[in-house]
């Protein structure tokens, strides 16, 4: 068994956290926090398929250049080869899943910088 208490954590961007739920090379799960006016760097992916799950708060992502908000209990699924960028632009944390398959280590690719909130 595991969860946040007991899995792998690191940071990454401005005071953001990851753990690690499930860590395979067919499969990576990782539940991640976002505190507000944060966001990560603009990539793709060229073979990882990502499902965003929100847990808590609400959840910006940048999607091919259309913009969804996702608040708990709603999804998105990220096919390969597509750009994408999560932000969390309201006043409190948000929480969610990042499901992946295959794993996307070593399979990231960051995009140049468009904004000043690109991360």
């Amino acid at each position: 068994m595991i969860d946040k208490t007991t899995a792998e954590h690191y940071q990454w961007g401005e005071q953001c956290d990851g753990w690690y739920l499930l860590k395979r090379k067919d499969l990576l799960i990782i539940h991640e926090r976002m505190p507000p006016q944060t966001a990560e760097r603009r990539h793709y992916h060229e073979y990882s398929r990502q499902f965003f799950f929100v847990l808590s708060g609400e959840l910006c992502m940048e999607l091919a250049g259309e913009t969804y908000r996702l608040q708990a209990q709603q999804s998105l699924e990220i096919p390969p080869n597509i750009s994408h960028q999560a932000c969390n632009a309201s006043q409190q944390p948000v929480e969610f899943l990042v499901i992946s398959h295959p794993s996307t280590r070593g399979d990231r690719y960051d995009l140049p910088v468009l904004h000043d909130n690109d991360q």
